[in-house]
């Protein structure tokens, strides 16, 4: 109605590269605003966003576009997958879109469904699969273009508490197996409790960084600065 709404309000901090990191707070607090800036799907009113050394405030729509098919991994609460579609075409779809020859990706996204644990379920569509493992295909989906760093926003918000367990230990595999950066919005408390690193937001504003000794000696990757962003909704 012609008015700015101030989501996120000053925040600056760094993450750093094969770091696991949970993003908590009340609801309201900026966290999907926060994920979505740092994923380039938002950019902010003023600050700055620099991922791997490159400042994304500064880029134009394509190169925007193609950052986020390259380097960036998304798995949201509501997977997103493309019903007409089998588990392994949903997986090779960001491949697709960037024009890679689909040998080469069918290759790689059966390696991903087996590693995710859906190798058998590679011709099923979406209706035939388990909430959870649509969540699996979806994150295989993600780590597709071998991106550096993976975005989850409530990953977990519709699967009960023994499926959630199981896509969590998933996400720490991951991590561990490829070193890819794990930034994961959440209100699951036993899920941020296992975390690594704890950001707390509240009222736009970062109100606490818990962050347990790791991860030591390696270089920063992704370095985050927002500053008074205003209007982003």
């Amino acid at each position: 109605m012609g008015k700015d709404l101030e989501v996120l309000r000053g925040i600056d901090l760094t993450l750093d590269e094969g770091e696991v990191v949970a993003i908590v707070g009340p609801s309201g607090a900026g966290k999907s605003t926060f994920l979505h800036i740092l994923g380039t799907l938002d950019l902010p009113t003023s600050g700055r966003v620099s991922i791997g050394g490159t400042d994304i405030t500064k880029l134009g729509s394509s190169a925007l576009a193609d950052l986020r098919n390259e380097r960036i991994g998304f798995v949201f609460q509501f997977h997103h997958l493309l019903p007409e579609f089998d588990a392994l075409e949903n997986v090779i779809m960001p491949g697709m879109i960037g024009g890679l020859p689909r040998k080469d990706l069918e290759v790689r996204g059966r390696k991903l469904l087996e590693e995710v644990g859906l190798s058998q379920r590679a011709t099923h569509r979406p209706g035939e699969l388990s909430g959870g493992e649509q969540q699996r295909v979806a994150l295989a989906r993600a780590l597709l273009r071998e991106p550096k760093l993976v975005l989850a926003d409530e990953p977990t918000g519709n699967l009960d508490s023994g499926t959630s367990r199981s896509i969590h230990e998933l996400f720490f595999e991951i991590n561990q197996r490829h070193g890819t950066t794990i930034v994961i919005v959440t209100h699951n408390g036993e899920l941020a409790a296992s975390m690594p690193r704890i950001i707390t937001l509240k009222d736009g504003l970062l109100h606490s960084d818990e962050r347990r000794p790791q991860n030591k000696g390696k270089k920063p990757e992704i370095a985050v600065g927002l500053s008074e962003a205003k209007g982003v909704a």
